[in-house]
């Protein structure tokens, strides 16, 4: 059975987060579409917010869950 593919926004929000919690820049979004572009970069923040709170690792495995 073939997997569905989740919509563009989800995918985004995602990418977005875990390059936050990477401690990547902005700049590095690689999407230029706005809308999208827009998810990605909420994602970024929500990732580095979890980074500066100390989300990474195994402490926040709990938070991935909620992302996707």
């Amino acid at each position: 059975m073939r997997r569905q593919k989740r919509d563009k926004s989800n995918r985004a929000y995602s990418r977005g987060h875990s390059a936050g919690l990477q401690g990547k820049s902005k700049e590095q979004c690689p999407y230029t579409d706005v809308t999208t572009r827009q998810f990605w970069l909420n994602g970024w923040r929500d990732g580095r917010t979890d980074q500066w709170q100390g989300f990474t690792g195994v402490s926040g495995i709990h938070k991935i869950a909620n992302i996707g």
